[in-house]
């Protein structure tokens, strides 16, 4: 009976696909497809929705981190963007995190106090937009729930123009500032 009960654990475990927190499948995302049509992001305050297949005109860059404060998010990847000398040729501006946007309020407040670069900073509490994207992973083991790779989407007229997805979910190399921006 313990053996059967045994079998069938390990039988339901491997017809399980589950994401593990450095590996994941490629994007569906791709060069040419339109942003999904959500108004699930949010800036600042729940009611204040943004739905960046309207919002987006023209040129635009998103970049999606896996934690507000995180420390590559806060130290590098963010203030990468912030501080590069290409960041206005790059039209909109969005930071998407799998936050609240009480969270994504204060990161923004604490990474660029005066606004200046222009960049909004975007909650996507139920990471529905970053889903629709299929760029989430499992971050249980880390950040508690499922959370966003880190990427850049480089956007022109409600379309992907160019991504830049890190291969294991959380690293800090294709979608830096400087890879993106030149």
């Amino acid at each position: 009976m313990a053996s059967t009960i045994a079998l069938r654990r390990v039988a339901l475990n491997a017809s399980r696909s589950s994401r593990s927190f450095h590996a994941s499948t490629r994007s569906f995302i791709k060069v040419g497809d339109k942003l999904p049509n959500l108004d699930v992001l949010v800036e600042n305050s729940p009611g204040n929705k943004v739905n960046l297949s309207e919002a987006i005109k023209g040129k635009a860059l998103i970049i999606g981190v896996p934690a507000a404060f995180s420390p590559s998010c806060s130290n590098s990847h963010i203030p990468g963007y912030i501080n590069h000398k290409n960041l206005k040729s790059a039209g909109d501006v969005f930071v998407v995190a799998v936050n609240d946007p009480f969270v994504t309020k204060a990161w923004a407040d604490a990474l660029d106090p005066t606004g200046s670069s222009g960049i909004r900073f975007l909650g996507d509490p139920t990471a529905k937009f970053t889903e629709a994207l299929d760029l989430a992973f499992d971050g249980a083991a880390i950040f508690g729930g499922p959370r966003s790779k880190r990427y850049a989407l480089e956007i022109e007229d409600g379309k992907v123009k160019a991504l830049h997805v890190e291969p294991d979910n959380t690293g800090l190399d294709v979608s830096a500032a400087e890879k993106v921006l030149g």
